[in-house]
Order: C-alpha cells, then structure tokens, then sequence
C-alpha cells in the first residue's frame, strides 16, 4: 500500500468514526432528568438536588464523565442540609458541544454564566472531582468572596498522569487529534469497564460513561481539554486561595492511576491550612466507589470549619 493509499485511509477513518456519532439534539435530551439553560457558549443540563432552602453547594465533574458521577456523593450531601447544583460541562453529558480552546477561561465562563442564570451571587460550597477540581480551583482563586468552602476530590493542577493514548494524543499535534477521534473511544471505555469492576454505588456508572463516546464533539472535548485545561499548573491558584483564607479539604485516593498522591504532598507545601484525607484503596473513581468515607470527610471538615 502507497503512502498516499494510507494516508486516503486515515482520513476516511477519521471521517466516518466522527459521521457514527450522534448529535447531541433534542432527541437525545429527551426525557432526560433535570433542566436545560441557554447560556453565552450554548445550552448547559443541570440539575438541583435537596431542600429548597439549604445551603448550595455546587458540583464540577470531570474529564471524561458528566454530572451524573456525583450522584452517590449528591445524595451524602442532601443528607447534611445542602441544596445541591450540579451540572454537564460543556461537551459531555447533555450539555452542547460549543468549539473552541477547553482551558480555564472556557470552563469558567460556563460556570459563571450558570451561576448567574441560577441567582446565585455567593455563599457557595464549591466541590469538584478531578479536572473538576482544577475548574473549582480556579473559581475560588478568581472570585474567593464567592466561596465559603472548597472541597476537592482527586483535583487535577497539581499533577496528572494521563493514559498513554491521551499523553500521545495531546502532544502530538494532527496526529493526536486523529488517534483520539479513531481510538480515543476504545481508551475510554476501556477505562470506564475497569472502574465499572469495582463495587460501586451508582447503578449504571460503567455503562452512562460509555455512552458519552456515542455522541459527536465529546472526544474532540476530551481532547482540547487534555491539552489546556489538564495541563496547567494550579500552584499559583492555590497560593490565592490560601491567602483569601478559604477552608479547602482536599480527598485523595492511594491508588489512583491518574492523580498522583504526590499532589498531596505539594498542597500541603502551598496551604498548610487544607485539610487532606488519603482514602486507602481508592482509585480514580472514588466519588462512586468510596462515598461514605467522602461523606465522612466532609462531615469532619464541616465540623472543622
């Protein structure tokens, strides 16, 4: 087979594993659970969870999941008063699939746009899981009169070892936006059945991140969001947020593949106020494989604080 021959190959790979995707339209929002805004970059699923008039916290997913990964820990926080918003960002879940760069400002944009929509001006426990993490890290450094506490769970900024089709697929410009589109899928899935193994406490978590792959413009998000948002350094971020006094608890696993146990270690250089809980055993899936040891953390934390 000629070079031109391959070549022909891969773009006719690249075209149809992008044309076998869904739209993410209003057939595939339908009866969904929740609530849609129109905001500035495009519509956002959320929902709100707990009693009408507790105190709110707010729910950041990850990278390669949607809002529905905190339900276990969703349900430990209604327990303890709180109104919960959660939310899909931009590219996964039920949320569009706006283009553009997938760094901070992106991700902040679609939060703060959601906050005002919602009328909600502060007073906020902020919460985020993995990428997350460093979303939720970088709106309390931003606007710190806004949040009460931060609570982290596995939160990228402090180092990340992503996969090696990801690590590939992020540095390697063309080609890597090629490998994800192709094998992207095959990355996540696989990743998605290994943590579906484990005893976990949302019915179903194995199967909702798969199907995230089903739909066009999720691994291009994935993607983009690998390459900006997961690969900046939030030290200075929380320098900021230790400085403003915000209480931080922060919840590592001490076997999780993707955020090393090290970030702790390095938080604890830059906030020697945050307090820090090491789930043993835990992977990167322990918002649904370790809620009640998180239910205890912040139940501690909230006393503490």
């Amino acid at each position: 087979m000629t070079w031109a021959a391959l070549l022909l190959a891969a773009l006719a790979a690249y075209a149809v594993a992008g044309w076998l995707r869904r739209p993410m339209d209003a057939s595939a929002r339908e009866g969904a659970p929740g609530q849609f805004a129109t905001l500035s970059q495009g519509v956002t699923h959320y929902r709100w969870d707990g009693p009408a008039r507790g105190p709110v916290a707010v729910c950041v997913h990850g990278l390669a999941s949607a809002s529905y990964v905190w339900e276990a820990v969703v349900r430990a926080l209604t327990m303890m008063g709180f109104r919960v918003l959660r939310y899909d960002l931009y590219g996964r879940g039920l949320s569009d699939r706006p283009a553009g760069r997938q760094d901070a400002e992106f991700f902040l944009r679609q939060l703060r746009d959601l906050l005002e929509d919602q009328g909600l001006a502060g007073d906020l426990t902020l919460l985020g899981y993995s990428m997350g993490g460093g979303i939720a890290t970088c709106f309390a450094a931003d606007e710190p009169h806004r949040v009460d506490r931060l609570i982290l769970l596995a939160p990228a900024g402090l180092g990340h070892d992503p996969a090696l089709l990801h690590r590939l697929a992020r540095s390697v410009p063309l080609f890597g936006d090629w490998l994800m589109q192709v094998l992207g899928g095959w990355q996540i899935r696989r990743d998605a059945r290994r943590a579906g193994r484990l005893p976990v406490a949302v019915e179903g978590i194995a199967r909702m991140q798969m199907n995230e792959v089903r739909f066009r413009g999720f691994l291009p998000a994935v993607l983009s969001s690998l390459r900006y948002m997961l690969a900046a350094d939030l030290s200075s971020q929380h320098r900021v947020i230790a400085e403003a006094g915000i209480p931080v608890l922060a919840v590592w696993g001490d076997a999780d593949p993707a955020i090393p146990l090290s970030g702790l270690g390095r938080l604890s250089e830059i906030n020697r106020a945050a307090r820090q809980v090491q789930v043993k055993g835990a992977t990167h899936a322990l918002p649904y494989t370790h809620p009640r040891e998180i239910h205890a953390a912040i139940q501690e934390f909230l006393r503490a604080v």
